[in-house]
């Protein structure tokens, strides 16, 4: 990659890209669902940005989200998804999308931002450390059987 990317807000334009990204993070998710879904994830105030490489394929995503909780005056900042192309790892992609989901979770008006890894995703943990974040809860989930 002679240039670095471009961070930009995600189009609809990008599932195809984001179907490749998500699968290399163990999320094998089709483009046309992603597709089916944009305009209500959108409008619930969910954002992705990706690294626009510029020659028709991304060096990678982050999504992000803010959400009102009763017992913060503020409101929490989530980032609930990073990945960063494999072939492109350790060039300061992801560093980049984190730092640009941060301003955007500042602007508005975040008084905490969180970040989930899965257990397994120790370098993930790492990267996040490096990057001021804290290990500070633990996250519970169940699957719930599906009623669609």
């Amino acid at each position: 990659m002679s240039t670095s990317p471009t961070i930009r807000r995600a189009t609809r334009a990008d599932a195809p890209e984001l179907e490749r990204l998500f699968g290399m993070l163990g999320y094998p998710i089709r483009s046309d669902s992603i597709l089916a879904r944009w305009a209500e994830w959108e409008a619930a105030g969910n954002i992705a940005l990706v690294a626009d490489r510029q020659d028709g394929t991304l060096a990678g995503v982050i999504t992000l989200h803010h959400t009102h909780v009763l017992h913060r005056e503020r409101p929490v900042g989530r980032i609930s998804a990073l990945v960063v192309d494999a072939s492109v790892r350790g060039r300061g992609i992801g560093r980049s999308l984190v730092a640009a989901a941060e301003v955007i979770l500042t602007e508005a008006g975040c008084e905490v931002i969180e970040v989930t890894s899965n257990m397994r995703r120790t370098d993930a943990h790492a990267f996040y450390e490096r990057l001021g974040y804290e290990r500070t809860s633990y996250k519970f989930a169940k699957r719930t059987p599906c009623t669609v």
